[in-house]
């Protein structure tokens, strides 16, 4: 199958959105990835500058917030914030590169498309990618430590789970709108009733020991 590009998302076109500010001010992105996990699906990332004179009460790791208050801090977000832009990398770019090159490349294109440009990025985890636009610092936990990098997992959150429930209508039976993607029970379930279908990752365990054992679906 054909290499699917990169997806940039809302607003299009461009998938970015952005606000002039003062000249003079330093300014921060958070970056945060969803999506590395999941058996199927594309990855999302997102990275965003906020802006200190609009504050977005509430901000967490995604993980940490329900869906409900997620989807409430996402027009937030969006609305509020200096600039933001939201990529996802399609399951084909993901088992071509693996899926760690995937989060460091989707970084790096999220960072890339801010409008205004970052003067410094903050990055959560302990890896920095490559060819960054802009000085970085990598910070474990930093989903749960800084603003910036709290509002890129909800948008990179919210944005892959709207994904998923519209790709649950394209692939009926997989159960992806309720969970997205991810090794459940159910999940594991259909995948051996229905075998892969093609957002299945190829490279992830148990879709490869179906390919792998001949159960070409």
């Amino acid at each position: 199958m054909d290499e699917q590009p990169a997806r940039v998302l809302w607003p299009e076109p461009p998938a970015r959105g952005g606000r002039r500010t003062d000249a003079g001010s330093i300014l921060v992105a958070g970056v945060d990835e969803a999506g590395r996990g999941p058996l199927a699906g594309p990855l999302a990332v997102a990275a965003v500058i906020l802006d200190a004179a609009r504050p977005v009460i509430g901000l967490n790791d995604s993980k940490q917030l329900s869906e409900a208050k997620r989807e409430a801090l996402y027009p937030l977000i969006i609305e509020r914030a200096l600039a933001y832009c939201i990529v996802l990398i399609e399951r084909e770019e993901i088992d071509r590169i693996n899926i760690f090159q995937a989060t460091m490349a989707g970084m790096s294109r999220a960072l890339t498309g801010l409008m205004p440009v970052a003067h410094e990025a903050l990055i959560d985890g302990n890896q920095l990618p490559k060819d960054l636009p802009c000085p970085a610092r990598a910070i474990v936990g930093g989903d749960a430590l800084e603003p910036a990098i709290s509002a890129a997992s909800i948008l990179a959150k919210v944005s892959r789970d709207r994904v998923m429930v519209a790709l649950d209508g394209e692939y009926p039976g997989y159960g992806f709108a309720a969970h997205k993607g991810y090794s459940t029970p159910a999940h594991l379930a259909a995948l051996q009733r229905l075998g892969p279908c093609a957002q299945h990752r190829r490279s992830f365990a148990p879709v490869r020991l179906l390919l792998d054992q001949g159960q070409l679906f």
